[in-house]
């Protein structure tokens, strides 16, 4: 079929319309929840009440737009409000969207009327169905009307704030005889930031938790380290989400914030210290069996180990006579690092407890010289170590040999 010069134009201008009010009825900002909104028909005899609560409003819902309409018997709503938003602007950034949806009445309503009030809190609205007062309303139409559209918003409106989850809507009819019907439509507008719950109460509530973790009184940068934490808790979960999770899992969550806070601000290494430390305390008090499971699980697992560990982890297998273990965990960690120098010592160490004597010998003649940190040489390292391995009660046989080659 071949068009005229008029068609054409028209269809240019349908096309621009159809894809105007599409791009227009969405936003990365938010949405018009279709899903949980109000739809709700009731009958009111002459002079009744009735209230209606709203459905829940979602978490993220910062305003909502409420349509009545009154209609007379055998009357029907032309199209529900939800379809009508659909087809408008959305309330973020665009004045004018949200003004035109207030407007957006029923093209069909009747000539009954009634009055009513919305109230923020239930025991308020069940008063008014017996005492009829709404001086704890905190919207009042005492003007009687047959339709009304309003937009509601949780800054600077009495009735919704950002903590709303529900509104009571208390309906009295004005007719003398005759009963009516009235449609209540109530739907929520979402942000999709609001709605992962993060306001400046529950972000401080996650600062706080910050504050409280073994690792912070160790920082340089303390704020810089809690708004790191606090950023990657949010991004991974919503409030709720976090709230939620199960013990074990918080505290997951919670280990993966704190190990990824870290690494952002370069403080990791503090962290890892702590595991350390606990390793340490628990050889003091003669738990080889925790130590090495901290440092197996919390460290060498994790991919957070250094040589150190590995060096430790050698010496914690002596201690306990796990000398396969430690031989194992020594070699494979010197293959990867000879030139360390910890597990150079711990290797000698082995040797020394496994009676190969001239093994050990040579390792000490090779590194006696040199330090084991920058504030600790070799032979002062290998005499307190002597002194701890007399502690746990291993054989001192060769103790002397080793320490006349350290003169």
């Amino acid at each position: 079929m071949k068009l005229n010069s008029l068609m054409v134009p028209k269809i240019k201008t349908l096309i621009f319309l159809l894809v105007t009010t599409v791009t227009f009825a969405q936003s990365k900002d938010g949405y018009w929840d279709n899903i949980r909104t109000t739809n709700e028909t009731i009958s009111l005899r002459a002079g009744e009440k009735k209230v209606i609560k709203s459905a829940d409003f979602p978490d993220g819902t910062t305003e909502i737009v409420y349509r009545i309409t009154i209609l007379d018997d055998n009357q029907k709503l032309s199209s529900s409000l939800v379809s009508v938003l659909k087809a408008i602007p959305d309330p973020t950034g665009i004045s004018q969207g949200t003004a035109g949806a207030v407007f957006l009445v029923s093209t069909i309503s009747g000539v009954d009327k009634c009055k009513y009030a919305i109230f923020s809190d239930a025991k308020e609205a069940d008063s008014f169905l017996t005492t009829a007062k709404k001086d704890k309303a905190c919207l009042v139409q005492d003007t009687p009307i047959n339709k009304e559209a309003r937009l509601l918003k949780n800054k600077g409106s009495e009735c919704f704030t950002s903590k709303t989850h529900n509104l009571y809507f208390a309906f009295q009819s004005d007719n003398w005889v005759m009963k009516e019907k009235i449609i209540l439509e109530v739907v929520p507008w979402v942000d999709n930031k609001a709605s992962r719950g993060w306001d400046s109460d529950t972000k401080n509530e996650i600062l706080s938790l910050s504050k409280t973790l073994k690792v912070y009184n160790s920082l340089t940068g303390k704020d810089t380290f809690s708004a790191a934490f606090l950023e990657k808790i949010a991004q991974k979960y919503s409030y709720k989400e976090f709230s939620n999770l199960l013990s074990i899992e918080k505290s997951t969550a919670i280990e993966t914030a704190t190990e990824e806070a870290l690494k952002k601000t370069g403080e990791t290494k503090k962290y890892y210290s702590l595991f350390r430390d606990r390793a340490n305390t628990a050889i003091n008090k003669g738990n080889f069996e925790d130590a090495i499971t901290i440092i197996q699980s919390e460290l060498i697992a994790k991919n957070r180990a250094e040589s150190i560990d590995y060096a430790t982890l050698g010496k914690y297998f002596i201690l306990s006579k796990q000398y396969d273990k430690a031989e194992k965990t020594l070699n494979n960690a010197i293959a990867k690092d000879a030139t360390d120098i910890d597990l150079q010592l711990q290797l000698a160490y082995l040797y020394m407890f496994t009676d190969r004597i001239s093994e050990s010998k040579e390792i000490h003649k090779k590194y006696k010289t040199q330090n084991i940190n920058a504030k600790t040489t070799w032979v002062q390292q290998t005499i307190k170590d002597f002194d701890l391995f007399k502690k746990c009660r291993l054989p001192e046989d060769n103790f002397k040999k080793i320490l006349r080659v350290l003169e």
